[in-house]
């Protein structure tokens, strides 16, 4: 049976950046709140004015995975996109990506599953892979969060951002890649975390942000509660298939929705800190593409040696949530140059 590897990953953020000192000018909070209370000290938010839509950000992504990989997109069987927020209801921000990237060979279509979003369609296109159906996938996570946001609900608007990631998964015989996948889901408590109607308040240093007919409501005690249980306990689930031990693991790449819950997480597995990677604190919580964007970094930056045990988890709206057990098979020091957002035009 053939297997599913990652032979390329990619990442695209907003150009803008707001701080927690501006977030200090829209709503009751301080810098010393947030950071204690979530580890965020920044986070991108995507501007109507700039090319930084869902399709934008995600193709930007897709475009450096495929050049870390070395393939065009003539190659892709399948593009499978994790996302709440895409451009329009239909099509799909998948066939968008498809247009964007001529990849005419391509079947593509979106998954919701909120910040578990990059999992869910990684496992897609690992089972197409293992039955035959697939050979060569890109798989994405994205997400415009900043257009769901209620900017007067601070326990919500401090956290979300904007960003995408992706990989290229392709077939391989040899035992390395993705080891195994595990889902879970909970509708019994989808009030946790759901979209509510109503959503016109825009801050003033913000009016060039996309704005859609609803924003997140979330119960965040209840919420934090559950999210450290399930990761938890899939995480072992994840080990355990794998015959593997909290000291195999080289890295663990959270869902970046909490630094309380990643700590939280680490400690429940009996894992250091020093082997869990972070970048909350610059990107805040982009849902569906914050695992993909943490593994590219953590790619980039020559943290991933070939070989090296993986494990991926996340949690999200649904309730879902998931862990992806990976052996690295990319070669050490990929770098290549990453496709940005071009600057910003220049206001009249």
């Amino acid at each position: 049976m053939q297997r599913a590897h990652i032979i390329g990953t990619g990442s695209s953020i907003p150009e803008r950046i707001l701080s927690n000192k501006d977030l200090e000018s829209i709503v009751n909070t301080s810098d010393e709140w947030i950071v204690r209370r979530t580890g965020i000290r920044e986070r991108r938010i995507s501007s109507n004015g700039r090319d930084e839509s869902t399709t934008d950000l995600a193709t930007r992504a897709s475009v450096n995975a495929m050049k870390m990989a070395g393939i065009s997109p003539s190659s892709l069987d399948m593009i499978v996109v994790g996302t709440v927020t895409p451009d329009r209801q239909f099509p799909s921000a998948a066939c968008m990506i498809q247009k964007a990237l001529n990849a005419e060979n391509a079947a593509a279509f979106d998954l919701s599953a909120g910040c578990s979003g990059f999992l869910y369609a990684l496992t897609m296109v690992n089972n197409a892979i293992r039955a035959g159906m697939c050979k060569t996938a890109l798989v994405v996570g994205v997400e415009r969060l900043s257009s769901i946001i209620n900017w007067q609900d601070r326990g919500t608007c401090v956290l979300l951002a904007d960003g995408a990631g992706a990989v290229v998964v392709d077939s391989t015989e040899e035992h390395h890649g993705i080891l195994s996948t595990h889902l879970k889901s909970d509708g019994t408590f989808w009030e946790l975390l759901y979209s509510l109607d109503g959503n016109s308040y825009v801050p003033e240093i913000l009016q060039d942000v996309n704005k859609r007919p609803f924003h997140l409501k979330m119960d965040g005690n209840r919420l934090f509660k559950r999210a450290i249980g399930c990761m938890a306990e899939i995480s072992r689930e994840a080990l355990e298939h794998n015959s593997l031990c909290s000291h195999d693991i080289d890295l663990v790449i959270p869902h970046q929705a909490n630094i309380r819950i990643i700590k939280s997480l680490a400690n429940n597995l009996r894992i250091p800190m020093e082997r869990v990677y972070t970048n909350i604190h610059k990107y805040g919580n982009t849902s569906s593409a914050t695992i993909p964007i943490a593994l590219d970094e953590a790619n980039r930056d020559g943290l991933l040696t070939k070989g090296a045990h993986v494990l991926l988890v996340s949690f999200g709206a649904g309730l879902t949530w998931g862990a992806a057990m990976l052996k690295w098979s990319i070669s050490d020091g990929p770098g290549g140059r990453l496709e940005q957002a071009p600057p910003a035009p220049e206001r009249q």
